[in-house]
């Protein structure tokens, strides 16, 4: 049997996640979502600190931009400066069509800019569609 993907998703809005978990729930490949609330939660999630001693390692990592306490910026820039961690990829997930919070978060390597739909449905169809791409279609380096 395989083992099942591991993804992190960091995220304050709990109507955000129950679409996230909705989206991947008709995966064909076992998936594992953990759920960090605000960026503290996710860098001590990623280190596996206090309760996340043992956490698995995220296979990707769904980020949104807005968070309580630390934001996507300050994780993004802190996961990628990380030599443990950097070669995990980041999707970035969220609601912000602006200009400089693409460009930004790219300049601070995010693998890739998704601007969530308004509609149920359509937030479905994206989560599937990063599911699919990153999933199944990308091949990731060992330990990812």
């Amino acid at each position: 049997m395989l083992k099942p993907v591991h993804i992190l998703m960091v995220e304050d809005n709990e109507g955000d996640v129950l679409l996230t978990q909705l989206g991947l729930r008709d995966a064909k490949i076992a998936v594992d979502l953990a759920v960090a609330g605000d960026g503290v939660e996710a860098m001590e999630y990623l280190r596996r600190k206090g309760r996340f001693g043992a956490a698995p390692r995220p296979d990707l990592i769904l980020l949104d931009l807005n968070l309580p306490r630390m934001d996507g910026r300050e994780v993004l820039a802190e996961v990628k400066a990380d030599p443990e961690l950097r070669n995990i990829p980041v999707v970035v997930l969220t609601s912000s069509s602006a200009d400089a919070d693409i460009e930004g978060m790219y300049a601070l390597h995010a693998n890739c800019y998704v601007v969530k739909p308004v509609g149920a449905k359509e937030f479905e169809t994206i989560v599937k569609s990063i599911h699919d791409f990153w999933l199944t279609v990308v091949k990731l380096p060992n330990g990812a």
